[in-house]
């Protein structure tokens, strides 16, 4: 199947760090490259694919991220060439939703990887039916706007970047991942590694300015006299390596956050996650297996699962990982949406896409 995959311009694929639809773009479309399909990723400069790489932009346009003439340039490129595909499957925003929906040309699955933001929810209420949405939760999907028709694919990560622990490091630390914002609940972490008297690493993006902001104000006093051991602007292997040797991956979301590919990631490596139990949460996390699940704002409830978080099985989580978050799960879910989009019953695409959904089933 001849197939177009549309990334956002900021970041290249995969990201130079902290960057989550950039890294499942990646896996996705290098997927379906070794899976046999014939695919062209449209990314942003110095982007690193399997497929054919098509660019708009020398160097991603990160300081102006949200520009609307930038991402109208991009989603222009995939526009001119759309009748050499069978499929185009974008990442990008509302507006390559709205550019997909009256383009005319071959089906397109749209992703949406954000919030179902009431204004963007409205938005995406008065496109044409055309398009084919996915969630990446079932979380995800039930906030849709209603009438709206869309799958759940939920998002994968490549294994292979992820070494399994089978047991944590020996000084027995916390760990947190994720954005200097109140949404992830940085502020939560420090405080329940303060209360039990336990080290916290915490790897953090700090870059924008909203991010740098809430670290002044909010988390650089809470660190005062912490034990906490600071990763700021961190690699993907050192993100990993942060996970790895952790006792339990802290997840205090204050949001309904749509997947988490902290909580995924956490556990490939074979470390628990305590999280409060708010958006696809509890479809990451097997309460009690691999790892716990709190009802939000009880941060006794997170200490008390901390404590048992290192009776759990580390083999159990990467289990988890491997048979519903991996890439390659992820990949044959979209093969076989593609074909239902495209509506054509071609026995070597239908074929390919059995073969995968036979070996996720497994």
């Amino acid at each position: 199947m001849r197939i177009l995959q549309i990334a956002p311009p900021w970041f290249a694929v995969p990201p130079n760090g902290y960057g989550g639809i950039e890294r499942v773009v990646a896996n996705l479309t290098d997927g379906l490259v070794a899976a046999g399909h014939d695919v062209t990723l449209l990314a942003a400069g110095g982007s690193h694919t399997t497929a054919r790489l098509w660019t708009v932009f020398d160097e991603p346009p990160s300081r102006a991220i949200g520009c609307p003439a930038h991402e109208v340039a991009h989603w222009m490129r995939a526009h001119a060439a759309r009748d050499e595909f069978d499929v185009i499957h974008d990442h990008s925003s509302i507006l390559g939703a709205a550019l997909a929906a009256v383009g005319g040309g071959p089906p397109v699955v749209h992703t949406m990887h954000g919030p179902w933001e009431p204004h963007i929810a409205a938005a995406y209420g008065t496109l044409p039916s055309g398009l084919h949405l996915a969630a990446i939760s079932a979380d995800h999907a039930r906030r849709a706007p209603r009438g709206l028709d869309v799958e759940v694919v939920h998002n994968g990560i490549d294994l292979s970047r992820f070494a399994f622990r089978e047991a944590p490091d020996r000084h027995g630390y916390l760990a947190f991942v994720g954005r200097s914002t109140p949404d992830k609940g940085p502020d939560t972490a420090i405080c329940v590694a303060r209360r039990l008297g336990v080290p916290l690493r915490m790897a953090l993006k700090i870059n924008e300015p909203d991010e740098c902001r809430y670290f002044d104000e909010v988390l650089r006093p809470l660190l005062i006299d912490a034990d906490v051991d600071l990763v700021l602007n961190c690699s993907a292997a050192q993100s990993a390596a942060v996970l790895g040797g952790a006792v339990a991956t802290l997840a205090p979301l204050a949001w309904d956050e749509p997947f988490g590919l902290v909580l995924a990631e956490s556990m490939a490596c074979g470390t628990p996650v305590v999280a409060y139990d708010r958006g696809a949460a509890g479809e990451i996390i097997a309460d009690g297996t691999t790892g716990f699940l709190v009802p939000p704002g009880d941060v006794e409830g997170l200490c008390r699962a901390v404590e048992n978080a290192g009776q759990l099985s580390r083999s159990a989580c990467r289990r988890r990982v491997a048979d519903q978050f991996s890439a390659s799960a992820m990949v044959a879910r979209y093969a076989a949406l593609y074909v239902r989009v495209v509506g054509r019953a071609q026995p070597q695409i239908l074929k390919v896409a059995s073969r995968m959904l036979s070996g996720v089933r497994g």
